[in-house]
């Protein structure tokens, strides 16, 4: 059923959410009488983010949201009719503004479900139709698709590094934006970080929400003790006790003296935080003096700059953390900044009706891209995984035999059982994908990774047929 999460969010339509150079082009295609023509475009990156070796796949129900609201309203027509070009023209005529005001979409999508380990230059997303739609959604599509593809990746490698202890996300105050804030909080969970300290991610999209407060709240008070007194007698079941505020070792004993209060009234603290300092040192300490006060269920929560190398030093030095508050360094996907993920034109049909293959050539051979229409088939053995092909739905799979791009060789897999990872999602702009709840993605998600991660290697490339007609059309080019 359709999924109304965007509409909450942002006001549609989204047809001026695209580069103006999506609108130029879209208009040559209508001044030349191509618009109508059937084209095919396939959506990919090139190149794994954080040096992972394949990407957890996510952001496809925003997209198909984002599609279904994808139109031009008369506020926008109006506003592209007075667009000037450098004579002073306006830059589109008035025939061409009507068709965008009459347009609606009509494309068919397949896709790879959010959650899939997907690997480099294989679709994520496979979209199909008139070429003036297909160009004029490609801005919109690749937005969504590469952040959140990029922070569910980036939250999968912090809560492996966390070997099973909680993670949450608190990340909000510093993402790109308050909509960057929201597809942080929703691809973060598909990653598997157990809750976010968004509020309005917790409406929307359900995910669990997560807090303690901030050094303000102690420093608002004329002492530590009376600032912990007061959170206590507030939200007594509620309390997780932020003791660095001035002395970390002092904060403990006031939340130690609390959490004795507590049990009196019949409630028990659930933990203190950390947030500067040596936190391994620190937390050590802290475990020490919680457990001999006779407080050995209380979580010990850390936060300060984590992301999943700092994580995986702290557990190598034997620090005490039970709970990991993940901000910056997952929100803003730390380290590799963006997804370089793209969207090319890999066929379209003629005036016969006839399908030609096109490819993007380039000096630089990871710039090649793939042509035909693309399926992407994901063998199996036994429950594990062997290998993925990409193979043209026209010609079908010829075998299990691959050419793996990366080491420049052929490889035969063993397994011949499998399937097809791009499922259709939209047919001539009408959904036909039902969309998992967003617990069912994540949990997904941790399967994948749970079967890619800990491998050296993964063979993954084209068919026979796709490899050979690749060669033929850049050879037909030198």
């Amino acid at each position: 059923m359709p999924n109304t999460h965007l509409r909450q969010l942002y006001r549609g339509p989204f047809g001026l959410m695209t580069d103006l150079y999506q609108l130029t082009m879209a208009y040559g295609y209508w001044k030349s009488g191509l618009h109508n023509r059937q084209a095919n475009f396939h959506l990919f990156y090139r190149k794994p983010p954080f040096q992972n070796g394949f990407a957890i796949s996510a952001g496809l129900e925003l997209a198909v949201d984002f599609l279904q609201q994808f139109r031009f309203s008369v506020a926008d027509i109006q506003y592209l009719g007075g667009l000037k070009g450098s004579t002073g023209a306006p830059l589109f005529n008035e025939a061409f503004l009507n068709h965008l005001q009459r347009m609606e979409l009509e494309l068919t999508v397949h896709a790879m479900p959010e959650g899939t380990a997907a690997f480099p230059n294989q679709p994520m997303l496979r979209v199909e139709g008139p070429i003036l739609q297909c160009q004029l959604v490609e801005t919109g599509l690749l937005t969504l698709i590469n952040f959140s593809t990029l922070l569910a990746t980036k939250a999968a490698r912090i809560v492996d590094a966390a070997q099973g202890d909680s993670v949450l996300e608190f990340g909000m105050r510093r993402s790109q934006g308050l909509d960057g804030a929201m597809t942080a909080a929703r691809a973060t969970y598909i990653g598997g970080v157990h809750a976010t300290s968004n509020v309005m991610a917790g409406r929307i999209y359900g995910i669990p929400v997560k807090g303690t407060y901030a050094h303000s709240w102690v420093m608002a008070y004329e002492d530590e003790l009376l600032a912990f007194q007061q959170y206590a007698q507030t939200l007594p079941g509620n309390c997780i006790f932020l003791v660095d505020t001035y002395d970390t070792e002092a904060g403990v004993r006031n939340a130690i003296r609390v959490g004795q209060w507590l049990r009196e009234q019949g409630y028990e603290m659930n933990g203190i935080r950390l947030d500067s300092g040596d936190l391994t040192a620190l937390s050590q300490k802290a475990r020490q003096m919680l457990d001999e006060a006779g407080f050995k269920n209380a979580a010990i929560v850390a936060s300060n700059d984590l992301d999943e190398y700092r994580i995986a030093q702290l557990k190598k030095e034997g620090a005490k953390i039970t709970v990991w508050g993940v901000g910056t360094r997952l929100a803003t996907g730390h380290g590799d900044p963006a997804l370089g993920g793209v969207y090319k034109l890999a066929g379209i049909q003629n005036e016969h009706g006839e399908w030609e293959d096109r490819i993007k050539r380039s000096e630089e051979a990871v710039k090649s891209s793939h042509p035909g229409i693309l399926q992407v088939w994901r063998s199996e053995k036994e429950g594990q995984y062997q290998g993925d092909v990409l193979y043209d739905i026209r010609h079908g799979f010829e075998g299990a035999q691959l050419w793996e791009e990366s080491q420049n060789r052929y490889l035969t897999l063993e397994a011949t059982n499998g399937q097809d990872l791009l499922v259709p999602v939209l047919d001539r702009g009408q959904l036909v994908y039902d969309f998992p709840r967003l617990s069912d993605i994540r949990t997904y998600a941790a399967e994948q990774w749970q079967q890619f991660s800990g491998r050296a290697s993964y063979p993954y490339g084209l068919s026979t047929g796709v490899q050979e007609a690749k060669s033929a059309m850049i050879a037909t080019a030198e």
